[in-house]
């Protein structure tokens, strides 16, 4: 098994506003990474959901990219 530290992000909040945090966790197809992958916790991905949902509908960040 490898010793990989996961790379955990000091986030205090998501805001759907910022699109560039956002797209940091998305993949290339705008699908959001799993808390896994992302490093966050619990409460940050509910936030990070929710932003990236409002910004979707917002037409700040796509639906389906190719």
């Amino acid at each position: 098994m490898d010793d990989k530290k996961k790379e955990t992000h000091n986030v205090d909040h998501f805001d759907y506003k910022n699109v560039d945090k956002i797209l940091a966790n998305l993949n290339p197809h705008s699908r959001m990474f799993n808390r896994r992958r992302s490093g966050l916790t619990a409460r940050q991905q509910r936030q990070f959901a929710k932003a990236t949902k409002r910004a979707r509908f917002m037409a700040l960040v796509p639906y389906v990219s190719r």
